[in-house]
């Protein structure tokens, strides 16, 4: 496992960079404090919050859930260093030729992040225009894991969509949006 410590200053520029989206994208977060925010950012949570940015992520808070605050990436297309990955393990392992790198659902829990329920992606879409060039995988219900499947959310024709695709696919134009709660 890689170590989860960052620097000093790999802190003070992510904090620096996280507060400045922070205040350049306030209708994300409206009524919300970035010392309030700032507050609740412990060592772990800004390690995965710096695994969202150095992926290309551009976390933000977008909200707050149950008292927690909620960051989520929001990149205009879907973060770049979590493109070209399947699903989950069990699609990864029925993989037997070109194997991706790893999976969506694995390469989240590494960061320390969850996958996007389908609510969260449509949700985020009412902050900006995102994935119109990209498509981002979503939280799959069993249901739909079972089968063989997974979901996948894109913005095409000024309009939000869900798709299913086989779960074991993976395409350079499709990563993973994440989302932290602090």
């Amino acid at each position: 496992m890689a170590d989860r410590d960052l620097t000093s200053e790999q802190t003070e520029e992510l904090l620096a960079t996280l507060e400045a989206r922070f205040a350049r994208n306030m209708r994300r977060h409206e009524g919300l404090s970035w010392p309030d925010v700032r507050a609740r950012l412990t060592a772990e949570k800004l390690w995965s919050l710096n695994e969202m940015e150095r992926t290309g992520g551009e976390p933000d808070v977008i909200g707050v859930d149950a008292g927690e605050y909620v960051f989520c990436d929001c990149s205009p297309e879907s973060p770049a260093g979590r493109r070209s990955l399947c699903y989950d393990r069990e699609a990864l392992e029925s993989r037997k030729e070109n194997r991706p790198r790893s999976s969506a659902v694995d390469a989240a829990g590494e960061m320390g992040i969850e996958l996007l329920s389908e609510e969260r992606y449509r949700a985020l879409q009412q902050f900006g225009e995102f994935d119109t060039k990209t498509s981002s995988w979503i939280a799959t219900p069993p249901e739909v894991r079972v089968l063989g499947g997974a979901l996948f959310g894109d913005r095409r024709y000024g309009r939000v969509f869900a798709y299913h695709n086989g779960a074991q696919s993976y395409y350079a134009a499709r990563g993973f949006r994440g989302l932290l709660r602090v």
